[in-house]
């Protein structure tokens, strides 16, 4: 899956625990410095905020209209 903002994605909607925070941490690993990954979710990952905080990411949330959470993360 691709998308406009990056093209690296981790659709984790329809996962359960603790995949979508595994999957996320694996493709952060693999990201280039400047480079930007999205995480697509159900529900907003707040104990992963805290995670990409103490590892120096950024991150930009959108709750869009059919309740996915995008979360838009910096390396």
């Amino acid at each position: 899956m691709t998308h406009a903002k990056t093209p690296y994605v981790v659709d984790a909607r329809y996962l359960e625990a603790p995949e979508p925070f595994v999957k996320t941490m694996e493709m952060l690993d693999h990201l280039k410095e400047g480079e930007k990954m999205l995480l697509l979710l159900f529900r907003e990952p707040h104990p992963l905020y805290k995670v990409l905080k103490q590892n120096g990411h950024a991150y930009e949330t959108e709750l869009l209209p059919d309740g996915t959470f995008e979360v838009l993360i910096s390396r």
